[in-house]
């Protein structure tokens, strides 16, 4: 038996804390929460487009009636001419609004720039009565909603009902309007765009006699 005594055993140590990893697609506590602007910019969309729709609702319960009921029918030509002319007028709005914003170069003049901006917001002013025009023909889409108001003189059933090829006249000048200017565009466009030279060409050089004096006469 022995004397001595046992020496007590150290104590392990303890072991290093768990640490977790983040795992992807889970959100991460430390890091500060990014604000979502995809609502704003929906609701945004949203209140734009409503706000650009109630004027055209506004000019077809006030004025879509006597547009089509007295101006269309006392118009040179009767309605149909009355469509053509609207037809015409899409192509012409659009150039209206689309040619001042070519000049425009803001690195060379930013006032310059913005005064052709200002100078192309008729173009759409103008295209936006012409739209208003044009939705003042258009029928509810289900046929419940085809009431007495709608086929009363001036309303869009009574539009379809005197005017059936309203549509079509309508297209038909559109696209013969956007032709011509298209035509007439690369017509004279194109040639303003390629001034011609006005320098005269090089005259040749003469051939060289044969004594090499290039043509003049030899001293005496």
């Amino acid at each position: 038996m022995s004397g001595g005594s046992a020496k007590p055993k150290r104590r392990k140590a303890a072991g290093p804390a768990l640490r977790y990893e983040h795992r992807p697609g889970r959100q991460n506590t430390d890091e500060p929460r990014k604000r979502d602007w995809s609502c704003l910019g929906g609701c945004g969309s949203l209140v734009g487009f409503v706000l650009l729709l109630m004027p055209l609702v506004f000019f077809d319960m006030y004025w879509g009636h006597d547009l089509w009921g007295d101006v269309a029918p006392a118009w040179p030509g009767g309605g149909y001419a009355f469509a053509a002319t609207v037809g015409v007028l899409v192509p012409l709005v659009f150039l209206a609004w689309a040619a001042p914003l070519t000049r425009m170069n803001w690195k060379k003049s930013t006032a310059r720039s913005l005064g052709w901006v200002a100078a192309s917001l008729p173009g759409p002013a103008a295209g936006y009565l012409v739209v208003g025009v044009i939705f003042t023909t258009v029928r509810p889409k289900r046929r419940r909603d085809w009431d007495y108001d709608c086929y009363s003189e001036g309303g869009p059933c009574w539009v379809h009902v005197h005017y059936p090829w309203l549509w079509a006249v309508g297209l038909v000048a559109t696209l013969a309007s956007a032709a011509l200017l298209i035509t007439l565009f690369v017509k004279y466009g194109g040639r303003s765009a390629t001034a011609p030279s006005t320098s005269e060409p090089e005259a040749a050089p003469t051939p060289r006699s044969p004594t090499d004096t290039g043509g003049r006469r030899p001293p005496g």
